[in-house]
C-alpha cells in the first residue's frame, strides 16, 4: 500500500467513524425509528431536520468517494480490512467518549488485536 493509499484509507475511516456518531445522535434526537412503512416518511422527514445527521450523512458520502478512489488504486485486500479495523476502533472509542457507552476488558482486548492486525496489514 502506497503511503497516499495510507493516508485515504485512514482519512476515509474517520469520515466514516465521524458520520456515524452524528447519525446516532441525530436518530436519538427524534426519539426513535421503526422499519416499518408507515413510519418511515415521518421518520425521513424528522431526521432530514436533525443538522448532526444531515451533516453525517453527507459526510458519510465524503467518505465513499475518498473510499472510491483508494478502491483504484490500492489492494483491497490491505486497504478493506485496514478500513473496517480503523472505522471499528474509532466508532468504538467515538462511542465511549460522545455516549459514555460503556466497554468491558473483553472488547478492550479486541481493540488491542485490532490495532496489532492494523500495524500488521499497514506493513504488509
Amino acid at each position: 500500500m502506497t503511503t497516499v493509499g495510507l493516508w485515504l484509507v485512514i482519512l476515509s475511516a474517520v469520515c466514516t467513524a465521524v458520520a456515524n456518531l452524528m447519525m446516532r445522535r441525530g436518530v436519538l434526537n427524534i426519539g426513535h425509528f421503526q422499519l416499518s412503512a408507515s413510519a418511515m416518511k415521518t421518520q425521513f422527514l424528522a431526521l432530514a431536520q436533525q443538522p448532526l445527521f444531515v451533516i453525517g450523512f453527507l459526510l458519510y458520502g465524503v467518505a465513499a468517494l475518498i473510499w472510491f478512489r483508494v478502491l483504484a488504486s490500492e489492494p483491497l485486500s490491505s486497504s478493506y480490512p485496514l478500513l473496517v479495523s480503523l472505522t471499528f476502533l474509532l466508532v468504538t472509542v467515538g462511542a465511549m467518549i460522545v455516549f459514555g457507552e460503556k466497554v468491558n476488558a473483553l472488547k478492550v482486548a479486541g481493540l488491542f488485536v485490532l490495532l496489532f492486525g492494523i500495524l500488521l496489514v499497514a506493513r504488509a
